[in-house]
């Protein structure tokens, strides 16, 4: 696998995500969640942080679209949400237990993170990094795992501060498929789009740019499902935003390797090997 083709400033941008039910997934994007509906178009509501313009998930109703199977399909296993902080996140952590929402969580050694399922059974991770000189760095890349999350030392970090939404400065961190098998996902993903393998897990691989613990996560633990339909909630798309001076290589490599491309100018969107969509925009 090819090694530190992406420039270092490429990052992940909005998620779109078709929902059966909008009513539904506003109320867990903006009450649980805590983002703030900047427009709704229709059947199409943006999501941001709390203050800010920029928009970081789009939900699409397609109104009785069916929640994913419990089995899973091909596509998203979550996307992840990164919070500024780790006082930040804390105060999520409260905000949940206020709320009483379970959810899951795991220690990456990375990064501190909580799992969540939104109504449509679309998975979400929410988190905050830890500082990139604690990582304990590998001939290969970065050391992770996924150990117990310190709850009770975690907490304090809020400073009696309540959780008053998404802050300034939340973003999407990276997004984790679900794909066929490890070895095309490398070659799409790290040889074609040009990340960088960072670590692996059994089943698993983690992918970024500038040395990032990962922008991307690929599995295969749900090997064997079919791709998402049409008709059920899925990941419409997600976008990964490259600077300037690595799209136009990008999309040379995406056309060398036989992919088809949809657009021009500064972005086009192409499908992983499992018909996962993918925007990649110029910055």
């Amino acid at each position: 696998m090819q090694q530190n083709i992406l420039p270092d400033h490429t990052h992940i941008g909005r998620v779109d995500l078709q929902v059966g039910n909008l009513a539904a997934s506003l109320d867990f994007y903006t009450r649980i969640l805590g983002f703030r509906a900047q427009a709704r178009d229709g059947h199409v509501v943006t999501l941001t942080a709390q203050g800010s313009d920029t928009a970081l998930v789009v939900l699409h109703e397609r109104p009785g679209a069916p929640h994913v199977p419990l089995r899973g399909r091909l596509g998203l296993f979550h996307f992840a949400i990164l919070l500024p902080d780790r006082p930040s996140l804390a105060r999520f952590v409260a905000h949940l237990s206020e709320l009483h929402v379970e959810a899951g969580a795991g220690d990456h050694l990375v990064s501190e993170a909580f799992y969540l399922q939104d109504p449509d059974g679309l998975g979400i991770e929410v988190y905050a990094d830890r500082p990139r000189d604690q990582w304990k760095r590998t001939t290969n890349g970065v050391e992770m795992a996924t150990l117990p999350v310190n709850i009770a030392e975690l907490l304090p970090a809020a400073g009696n501060v309540p959780w008053s939404g998404m802050p300034a400065g939340t973003v999407i961190g990276h997004m984790h498929l679900h794909v066929g098998d490890l070895a095309t996902a490398r070659q799409f993903y790290g040889a074609a789009i040009g990340f960088s393998e960072m670590a692996a897990l059994p089943g698993a691989s983690f992918l970024s740019a500038g040395g990032y613990h990962h922008h991307l996560g690929v599995n295969t633990w749900a090997r064997g499902a079919e791709s998402a339909h049409d008709d059920e909630a899925h990941l419409l798309e997600w976008t990964l935003c490259v600077p300037s001076e690595g799209f136009a290589a990008v999309r040379a490599r995406l056309t060398a390797a036989g992919h088809a491309l949809n657009g021009a100018g500064d972005h086009f969107v192409v499908r992983d090997p499992w018909g996962t969509a993918l925007r990649v925009r110029a910055q």
